[in-house]
């Protein structure tokens, strides 16, 4: 089986135990005979989730309340999830799987962790460049990765990645720590792919002094307390909450072009309960799924389905990035990052 690159660098999870505990009546024979002729139906559902939290556990009130179904949730950074699923290969325990990485995802479909579900609703509405053709993983969001700035701190906006090379940025910038986010990966991968110059402008950010920061939402803190005056790679759904909770933050995506992070659902290979997992895969591709994505800033893999206080895709200047195959390329990307700063 191949090695899945986010393993050289994900933080080691703690491995989840799940007691499954069942009833039953052994006072008649023929009962016995009849239940081992008819397994009584799984009624829960174990998800590992990269986020947010606040989409997430509003999907599990939701798919809940819909199904009947318990929903057992463990969230964590797409590097976590990663090591999680690492330490339990001998004994699986999650259904579903939501990553904040196409790119990783695509990597535990080629290392057959995944299972295809080509008959998902709507899966013809759901961007088709985010998803897998054969039905393995689905793109049910996404989000932009721009610059976040603190508004009372910044003289002037940024308008391109190089402004962050300015004497005016020095010591002021700090950018989520790759080993620990998993759209950090994307961005590192997709701007250097994309862009000639990528590595040099990446090397000007730490010469002028580039913090690496923690995951998204430190990365993110430390400009809205003012720590710092920008994070490169900004995760856009979050700067817009922060923003509408009162922040002085702002997003903005760069002319020349930024990365477009799609974040996925699949279902484990070994799934204990198929029918919940495909159930849950649905939801969060129907229509009530896709507006609670908008409802938490993100952009919903469904483009017929309208944003909420934000851009929609089509108003942010993309660089284009072939995500098949990125995770094993993203080994290199991450080892020469890690080069620059040690």
């Amino acid at each position: 089986m191949k090695k899945r690159g986010l393993k050289m660098i994900a933080t080691v999870g703690a491995l989840l135990t799940l007691a499954l505990a069942g009833c039953g009546n052994g006072n008649s024979a023929n009962k016995e005979v009849e239940a081992s002729a008819e397994p009584k139906e799984i009624n829960t559902l174990t998800v590992y989730s990269s986020g947010p939290d606040g989409l997430a556990a509003n999907v599990q009130q939701a798919f809940e309340e819909k199904t009947g179904m318990k929903v057992e949730m463990f969230q964590g950074t797409t590097g976590k999830i990663l090591s999680r699923l690492e330490a339990e290969k001998n004994n699986p325990v999650a259904d579903v799987v939501v990553l904040a990485s196409v790119a990783s995802m695509d990597g535990m479909k080629e290392s057959n962790q995944l299972q295809s579900f080509k008959d998902a609703e709507n899966a013809d509405q759901i961007n088709s460049n985010w998803s897998d053709a054969d039905g393995f993983y689905y793109g049910y969001s996404a989000s932009a990765l721009g610059i976040a700035y603190n508004t009372k701190n910044a003289k002037v906006a940024p308008i391109e990645w190089s402004d962050l090379s300015k004497s005016e940025w020095k010591d002021k910038i700090n950018i989520p720590d790759p080993s620990l986010s998993g759209s950090a990966v994307d961005f590192i991968y997709g701007y250097t792919e994309a862009e000639k110059s990528g590595w040099d402008i990446i090397q000007s950010w730490k010469t002028n002094g580039l913090q690496v920061n923690g995951a998204n939402k430190e990365a993110l803190d430390s400009v809205i307390t003012g720590d710092k005056d920008a994070t490169i790679s900004g995760v856009d759904y979050m700067a817009y909450k922060a923003k509408a909770d009162g922040e002085p933050v702002e997003i903005v995506y760069p002319k020349s072009g930024t990365i477009v992070s799609p974040r996925a659902v699949g279902i484990m290979k070994d799934a204990k309960n198929v029918k919940g997992a495909q159930a849950y895969v649905n939801f969060l591709l129907s229509d009530e799924g896709q507006k609670l994505v908008t409802n938490a800033y993100l952009l919903p893999g469904n483009k017929e389905i309208q944003v909420k206080d934000r851009a929609a895709l089509d108003e942010i200047p993309q660089l284009s990035v072939n995500w098949k195959g990125a995770e094993t390329k993203q080994i290199d990307i991450l080892t020469k990052f890690n080069d620059i700063f040690q």
